[in-house]
């Protein structure tokens, strides 16, 4: 075990953007109306440290629950309107005040980016480049409870980026800077021998963070100190993390591990489960072991239970464990293969295949795939914890091409289905181009959480810039949705 302590170098700058009133308002509101969706929930508890639940991470919440409280824009006709930022933008958060934020990453030279944008638009109203890192230094991000968004760069820094009134118009400035170097890559030598992959906020306010290669550690915003420990020699995290009372949930091309802080300070290992994770890459994943990041839900208290799904061939299997003690609670067939984090919601868990999907290109080190391409058919399944293990309650076979999000205010799952000639999937070739050539369409995609129904379908384009590429829609204030893309994002809302 590798603990390096450092000391942070912090800035700090003045000015918060003032609060949107309104959407507050609608954002209290539309909480309470969650109790009409009896049949889903509870929500999991809301971390203080975080913005708003359903739109302060990638995946909604601290938990990764990919649930909402929101209404989403619902299965009547929508407006979808697109703006292209030349970047993909696979994390659009919006915080207390009402500006949605997303960190994007640039086409041209693969640098994050991140925007805030206009929330009666969708507009780019200011922008701020970051220094170019890992690959998935520019995808997983979260709002704190000052609106802030935090992530990690590629120089080693802990980044809090604040907004602001710079005359008339907007501006994206830094105002706190840590440096975790030492404690990212010092178990490996230094320079740029590992990289920072996802970060979260536990309970007590540190802020963890997972790395390429299996570091886990958080900085304590008390003292300044960042901590880490290595997981195991020879695994890699290629997901984000999650953090649930009980602690900080990580789950490595080998294992799922639940971390927590020990009596002196540093990180540990509560409980450790290995999985299956198959010969190879499946075709449609971007690593080689579960596509997806853990997540707490549960009937009670709403973090009982951890979920991944794990890599087995032919059929991966939906694995779910007892939060406290690491326990096999059930493990049952889902779906082929998939990139996507399980919707947790009450005793209920969704499941997207992802099997065969045609990114366009896939990490460097991302390593061939078994076999070596495959059609992009879909399917997503219901999977129901119950007393006697883990019980299929329906499938259909919805070609999701986004990770979907559960909104237990109306029942519904929201999703972009990717269809092609007579409505099937794509085959694994470029992206954009379905069965003979023909041109995909991208369908926005309205799902009756209780059986599985296709309620409503709406086109949302079919140009390669729609592409929605796994990335997550995340449900705002006022039955609106945002959704990242190849190259920019779309902002969806009733017409």
């Amino acid at each position: 075990m590798l603990v390096r302590p450092i000391r942070a170098a912090t800035r700090h700058t003045r000015g918060r953007a003032a609060t949107v009133a309104a959407l507050s308002a609608a954002l209290l509101l539309t909480i309470s109306t969650s109790s009409a969706s009896a049949a889903f929930g509870p929500l999991p508890p809301a971390n203080p440290h975080l913005g708003p639940m359903g739109t302060a991470t990638m995946h909604g919440d601290a938990e990764s629950s990919d649930s909402t409280p929101l209404p989403g824009p619902g299965a009547g006709d929508i407006k979808a309107d697109f703006h292209e930022e030349a970047a993909a933008c696979p994390t659009i958060l919006q915080g207390a005040d009402g500006f949605p934020q997303a960190l994007c990453t640039k086409i041209v030279d693969r640098a994050p980016e991140v925007l805030l944008l206009d929330p009666n638009t969708g507009g780019t109203l200011a922008s701020l480049s970051l220094t170019k890192g890992s690959l998935l230094g520019g995808v997983y991000a979260y709002l704190d409870d000052q609106d802030r968004m935090v992530t990690v760069d590629g120089s080693g820094n802990l980044l809090r980026i604040g907004h602001q009134r710079d005359g008339n118009d907007w501006k994206l400035t830094i105002s706190s800077k840590t440096d975790v170097t030492q404690a990212v890559t010092g178990h490996c030598g230094g320079g740029d021998c590992d990289a920072v992959s996802s970060v979260m906020a536990d309970w007590g306010g540190r802020v963890w963070f997972a790395t390429d290669n299996a570091a886990a550690g958080f900085v304590d915003p008390a003292t300044g100190t960042a901590r880490s420990i290595v997981l195991a020699p020879g695994e890699s995290v290629a997901n984000s993390i999650s953090t649930g009372p009980e602690g900080v949930a990580v789950a490595t091309s080998h294992a799922l591990y639940l971390l927590d802080v020990d009596g002196s300070g540093d990180p540990r290992v509560l409980w450790r489960q290995p999985y299956d994770r198959g010969p190879a890459r499946k075709p449609g994943q971007l690593s080689w072991g579960t596509g997806a990041t853990p997540t707490f839900f549960g009937p009670g208290s709403g973090t009982e239970y951890l979920a991944i799904t794990d890599n087995a061939a032919n059929k991966e299997n939906l694995l779910v464990f007892d939060t406290s003690t690491g326990n096999t609670v059930c493990s049952v067939p889902a779906i082929d293969g998939t990139e996507n984090s399980p919707i947790g919601s009450g005793s209920s868990l969704f499941v997207a295949s992802t099997y065969g999907y045609p990114y366009p290109q896939l990490p460097a080190n991302a390593g061939p795939s078994q076999p070596a391409s495959a059609a992009f058919t879909g399917g997503m399944t219901r999977i129901d914890v119950t007393g006697s293990g883990c019980t299929v309650v329906w499938t259909n076979a919805v070609p999701s091409a986004a990770v979907p999000r559960l909104s237990v205010a109306d029942g519904k799952i929201y999703t972009v289905s990717r269809r092609g000639l007579l409505g099937s999937g794509s085959s694994s070739g470029s992206a954009g181009s379905g069965s003979g050539g023909i041109t995909d369409t991208y369908e926005y995609t309205v799902i009756d959480a209780a059986t599985g129904k296709v309620d409503a379908e709406h086109s949302m384009g079919a140009s390669t810039i729609h592409d929605t590429l796994q990335m997550v829609g995340t449900i705002a204030p006022g039955r609106v949705q945002y959704q990242g893309t190849l190259s920019g994002l779309f902002r969806i809302t009733p017409r």
